[in-house]
């Protein structure tokens, strides 16, 4: 029994990771971070697997109105993949049913962050968006957030 138990405390916190949160959209700070108001908890979450520009970035403020026009005041599911450096949470975000990560990538709203990207099928979203210059991609050399942030 005691090996039991501690398989069980060994197991709990990695169900509590992969834990959904459910709830609704009260704010959104950019085009990859929003907050999400699960009963009286507000929870910051960075969408995971993109990069959104930064606000003073062009499209910056753009990108910020896609994700609104996404989420805001709607219903959220964020299938939890960790935490950052700023203590937010990292996630797929589902607003209303609609993959917001990818629908971000899609709009040409942000990039795959290449760097954390473990979806495959974000890539092609990107290609289309650029080939179509849709969004950040009517710029022929924007410039990417994690470059803009080391200027």
């Amino acid at each position: 029994m005691p090996r039991l138990a501690l398989w069980l405390a060994c197991l709990l916190p990695l169900i509590a990771v992969a834990a959904d949160i459910e709830g609704q959209v009260v704010g959104v700070a950019d085009g990859d971070t929003l907050t999400v108001l699960r009963e009286r908890e507000q929870i910051r979450v960075r969408l995971a697997e993109i990069d959104a520009p930064e606000k003073a970035q062009p499209f910056g403020q753009r990108s910020r109105e896609s994700l609104a026009e996404l989420c805001f005041q709607r219903p959220v599911r964020v299938e939890e993949k960790g935490r950052d450096r700023y203590g937010r949470t990292i996630g797929r975000v589902w607003c209303a049913g609609i993959d917001a990560n990818a629908e971000q990538v899609r709009r040409g709203m942000a990039w795959v962050y290449d760097r954390y990207a473990t979806d495959q099928a974000l890539y092609p979203l990107q290609a289309g968006a650029r080939s179509e210059h849709r969004g950040l991609w009517i710029d022929t050399h924007p410039v990417p957030p994690w470059d803009w942030r080391h200027k």
